[in-house]
């Protein structure tokens, strides 16, 4: 999947080392935990200073005594965010699976730089955390399944959540005409049961109902005739009601 990036923002390394004097060799004095946070650490340079995740500041050896030159904390800095943003994907990606549109966003939320947010997301893709094609089929799977609803509602749901059409059609085609025409009629008669009316009342606010849920008509159509034969009912007009 392509994800459309934002114009890059100011880089992060300005920002953070704006004040810092450039040709000199400026020697780490003090290290300190960032209150109200277990894995940042506050780097100072005497009067200077910057933060850096747990895992940076290994990384670099940032102890004190050792010493940098502004570009090298330049440098530093970019690989800061950039764990940082892997972080804050790896909490994103707790509670449940995200696709890369979804994690792109929220990235975005956090104040991520683009360029910085592509690395990140190709780094999640490549050690299987975000999956689009998997998400695709097991959302459409959960969906037909356990939520009852048709492909056309799920279609609309993968699009929205930026799934590529040509995974969403590949996720849609692993699901048969069968088990679309069964979730239908399941969902159709639980509805159908609740309704108090005459047979023209059940057969419009089913069929209505059926169709909200994403369901084409021919389905539509299948469901109405066999709700209708359960009840034994008689005089049914197939073209009384199109629901396409």
């Amino acid at each position: 999947m392509v994800i459309q990036l934002n114009p890059e923002p100011e880089d992060q390394e300005v920002q953070a080392l704006a004040d810092f004097p450039d040709g000199e060799l400026l020697e780490i004095t003090k290290v300190e935990r960032q209150k109200k946070s277990d894995h940042r650490y506050i780097i100072h340079f005497g009067t200077y200073n910057m933060t850096v995740h747990e895992d940076v500041m290994i990384k670099y050896r940032m102890i004190s005594g050792n010493s940098f030159m502004k570009q090298d904390l330049e440098e530093i800095v970019v690989a800061d965010e950039r764990q940082r943003a892997y972080v804050e994907g790896l909490r994103y990606l707790e509670r449940k699976p995200r696709t890369a549109q979804e994690m792109a966003r929220r990235l975005r939320e956090k104040e991520i730089g683009e360029t910085i947010i592509a690395e990140v997301l190709q780094r999640l893709q490549q050690e299987r955390f975000i999956d689009d094609p998997l998400y695709a089929k097991q959302w459409a799977e959960q969906r037909i399944t356990n939520q009852r609803k048709g492909k056309l509602w799920i279609r609309q749901e993968l699009r929205e959540k930026g799934i590529d059409k040509s995974l969403i059609a590949e996720a849609l085609e692993n699901i048969s005409p069968e088990e679309e025409l069964e979730s239908a009629l399941q969902t159709g008669r639980k509805k159908w049961n609740m309704i108090r009316g005459d047979m023209n009342d059940k057969r419009r606010k089913t069929g209505a109902f059926l169709m909200r849920r994403g369901f084409p008509g021919e389905v539509v159509r299948q469901v109405m005739n066999t709700l209708r034969e359960e009840e034994n009912a008689e005089g049914y007009d197939d073209e009384f009601y199109d629901f396409e």
